[in-house]
Parts: C-alpha cells; sequence; structure tokens
C-alpha cells in the first residue's frame, strides 16, 4: 500500500497495483507521441507541406476551410440539380420506390436506364412482365431479382 499525502489530513491512499497501472498509462501516452514529419500534398492548394500526422489533408486551417466550403457547396448544388430533376420529370421518385407494379416509364426512372435498354432486359428475358390491358407492367420483385 502505498500513501500520498494531498493537504493538511486528508490522505489518498493507492495500491501497488494502481501506481503499476498508473506508470504503464503514462509510458503508453509518452510513447505515443512522437514527432514524425510526413511530406504530403495539400488536397485544396497542391502544394507540398510537412504533417505531424498521419490523418492530415491539408496544409492549413484556411485550406481546411476553403475545401469545407467547396465540399458544401457541390452538395447542395447536388441537391438542388436532383430537386430540378424531379421537378422536371415530373414523377417523385420516393412514390415510386413505395409503388409494387411499375409501368414501363417508372421501371426506367427506378433503374436509371433508357427505354431501349429496358426493353432489351425485357426481351433477354432478365426482367419479367405481365400485361394488364395493352400496358405493360413490371414487378418490384422481377426488379430485385435482376440485382441478385
Amino acid at each position: 500500500m502505498l500513501y500520498l499525502e494531498r493537504s493538511g489530513y486528508n490522505f489518498l491512499r493507492i495500491s501497488s497495483l494502481s501506481v503499476y497501472k498508473l506508470l504503464q498509462h503514462v509510458t503508453i501516452r509518452y510513447q505515443m507521441s512522437s514527432n514524425i514529419k510526413i511530406p504530403k500534398v495539400c488536397e485544396h492548394c497542391k502544394e507540398t507541406f510537412i504533417a505531424k500526422t498521419t490523418v492530415t489533408r491539408f496544409c492549413s486551417t484556411s485550406c481546411a476551410g476553403k475545401a469545407f466550403k467547396n465540399r458544401k457547396s457541390k452538395e447542395l448544388l447536388q441537391t438542388i440539380q436532383m430537386e430540378e430533376y424531379r421537378k422536371s420529370v415530373g414523377i417523385n421518385m420516393d412514390l415510386i420506390q413505395a409503388k409494387e407494379f411499375l409501368s414501363i416509364k417508372e421501371a426506367c426512372l427506378l433503374l436509371g436506364v433508357s427505354r431501349m435498354s429496358l426493353h432489351r432486359y425485357i426481351k433477354k428475358k432478365m426482367i419479367i412482365t405481365h400485361k394488364l390491358g395493352g400496358k405493360v407492367i413490371i414487378t418490384k420483385q422481377a426488379i430485385t431479382k435482376l440485382f441478385q
């Protein structure tokens, strides 16, 4: 048992095992800090710099901030383009994904292929269709089988 005096009459009692673990933790912490120097290229300004960690991507905080701003503006532009596409098509993709039976046009939008490609898949028997009156219907199961 090891006794450490704190202040006045207060004593802190530490077992020898706790001291060993404490010293081991301090040693590990000391060993983990290293003075490595890695030459890297900044992802934003493309200049070379010396990094002190293996995960550093930018040469300065200003480059990191500019890259963050560029990434966010690209994400915003992509969401705006997706909304414009949905408005121009006139069909809500969430509604299409919820349907069990799809028309040719809806299946094309869901798969992201042209009408000709979809007809080629139907002709090769990759997608099984059903006729309802004069309309061709594709089940959602037939599309999921395509990816299995």
